[in-house]
């Protein structure tokens, strides 16, 4: 089987979403059997419609415009059993990339008048392969894709096999997001294969891919503003954030503890038992508690009895060190913050907090 699989990402390598999707899918496509090309269209010479007409009426079937277009890509598209339009979502719908792609498709269709399905519509010239469409967003909700969804289910009717969609995926290369990456991976790679082998991709392999991020919306809200906001204070791009492995920096309690609850590792806590009290000052005022017992990790507002380690530090000190802008052990030795109780736990937190999840 071939399959012309067609990445219309701007972006490059591990910062692209729709690249590393793609690139997962393919991987399984060939492992079932097929030969796929894909290619990117970031990469080729594609001039926009003109309207013309010309592959309508002198030129049947034939573009006027002498590009990669007409030259490679226009031919690949008829000889291939299976097309995947692989593109990121740019004002919910297809990015220019892909639409200009999409456009030039004009010779494919003759310009006779038809009834489909109820409504007027072309003949197509060409006996077209099947379409699978791949797309991700930045936003956590399915609804993101809804007008992608109506637009090529119109445009490829009966063709359409598959769509896989995958919302909050600027969060998936965030650190801390290995083993989910790897799962959906995984998944990806499946619906691949059973595209090939099947003809579809099954409801649980779909489920796989649909892995969520954050555990409801209000905490992707939380998670995704600080991470908006880190960039904008340290003047970085979200590429540079992946790049130096920034870390989120928190502005409240609440944000403090969502991130360190997510940051928990339960290997290596282990069989550990202990209660982490916080007292803040400074910029931000007030308390929280955090109880690792069994392999877990919960987190409460305000003053717990007998803990097992009480830090007292300002607000902004903690934040630095949590972030790495300041070393905690020498930030303890100049008494810039102090602790009481099994103050070894000190020396247990990048254990506690120090990979994912």
């Amino acid at each position: 089987m071939k399959v012309l699989a067609l990445n219309s990402s701007a972006r490059k390598g591990g910062q692209s979403k729709t690249e590393w999707m793609l690139a997962s899918l393919a991987t399984g496509m060939v492992t079932a059997g097929a030969a796929v090309d894909v290619v990117h269209l970031r990469d080729k010479k594609i001039r926009y419609c003109t309207g013309c007409f010309t592959c309508w009426t002198k030129t049947p079937g034939q573009c006027v415009l002498q590009d990669d277009m007409t030259k490679e890509l226009l031919p690949k598209l008829i000889e291939a059993d299976l097309v995947v339009y692989a593109t990121p979502l740019y004002h919910h719908t297809v990015n220019a990339h892909m639409k200009t792609f999409i456009e030039r498709t004009l010779p494919c269709i003759e310009p006779f008048f038809e009834k489909r399905n109820g409504k007027t519509s072309h003949p197509m010239r060409h006996d077209l392969g099947r379409a699978v469409v791949l797309s991700v967003a930045g936003f956590p909700e399915f609804s993101a894709f809804d007008q992608l969804s109506a637009y090529v289910n119109h445009l490829f009717g009966d063709r359409l096999v598959a769509e896989i969609y995958r919302p909050a995926a600027e969060s998936l290369m965030q650190a801390g997001m290995e083993q989910r990456r790897a799962a959906i991976a995984s998944a990806l790679r499946s619906a691949g294969s059973e595209l090939i082998e099947k003809g579809f991709v099954t409801e649980k392999t779909m489920a796989d891919i649909h892995l969520p991020i954050a555990r409801d919306v209000e905490q992707f809200h939380v998670l995704g503003n600080m991470f908006w906001k880190t960039c904008i204070r340290e003047g970085i791009t979200p590429k540079q954030f992946v790049e130096k492995k920034v870390i989120p920096r928190p502005d409240s309690i609440k944000e403090f503890m969502l991130l360190t609850g997510m940051a928990f590792n339960p290997e290596g806590a282990g069989d550990m038992a202990a209660t982490l009290q916080y007292k803040f000052s400074g910029a931000v005022e007030g308390n929280c508690h955090f109880i690792i017992a069994e392999g877990a990790l919960s987190a409460r507002e305000g003053v717990c009895e007998d803990p097992s380690l009480t830090i007292d530090t300002p607000f902004d000190l903690w934040m630095d060190i949590m972030t790495g802008k300041a070393d905690g052990q020498q930030m303890f030795m100049e008494q810039k913050y102090t602790a009481e109780g099994d103050v070894a736990l000190l020396m247990k937190m990048r254990a506690f907090f120090g990979s994912e999840k």
